[in-house]
């Protein structure tokens, strides 16, 4: 079954290179392994994507095109670099939109985003990877996503380290493991939830 993934980056760089970016790309080719094709990746900071907590919040909104990209993919791949511990203030923006869904159910009672799977993309030069996984996970669950397990691959440097994971000319081993591990339940989970929805 061909199952497609979106990307989210949300870095706070509306261009340039992207550690980011470059862990996102360790999951695409780990995907790719599960025929599953990231048709795109979204860099959230080159978009108006204005505040809010609706679907659409007026003229010049980015948010509606995006969201109609994340709805028609059957995995949503959440990007973000740790700043000050925690996700990105663009992450933030993104899960605070989404909170929409929680008033856009069906008649059944499911979210639209239900049956679909994310999992995320963490970089850092400190500790709190397990924390933003965290913040992720909590706020997509509550919803609608679903969460496989092992859904993040992350790198978090050396605590007071220059050195950014787009700089490596290998990717560490046990960041190729991962991803690994992250693709393949995450194809999975999309496979058997695109087969047979959730009831509601």
């Amino acid at each position: 079954m061909a199952l497609t993934a979106l990307a989210l980056n949300c870095t706070l760089k509306a261009t340039g290179e992207s550690s980011t970016d470059a862990m996102i790309a360790v999951l695409e080719k780990a995907f790719a392994g599960h025929e599953v094709t990231i048709s795109e990746t979204v860099r959230i900071a080159a978009h108006d994507v204005k505040p809010g907590v609706t679907s659409d919040e007026g003229e010049g909104d980015a948010w509606p095109a995006i969201r109609e990209k994340i709805l028609a993919a059957d995995i949503l791949i959440l990007g973000t670099p740790i700043w000050m511990g925690q996700i990105s203030s663009v992450a933030k923006r993104v899960l605070e939109r989404m909170d929409a869904f929680l008033s856009e159910t069906d008649d059944a009672g499911r979210m639209p985003s239900y049956s679909k799977v994310a999992v995320a993309a963490i970089v850092g030069n400190e500790d709190g990877a397990h924390w933003s996984s965290s913040q992720i996970f909590q706020s997509l669950n509550d919803v609608g996503f679903t969460i496989p397990a092992v859904a993040a691959c992350y790198w978090v440097g050396e605590a007071m380290g220059s050195k950014d994971f787009k700089d490596f000319d290998k990717t560490p081993d046990k960041v190729e493991e991962t991803a690994g591990m992250v693709a393949a339940n995450a194809a999975h989970l999309a496979g058997l939830l695109k087969a047979k929805p959730y009831p509601g």
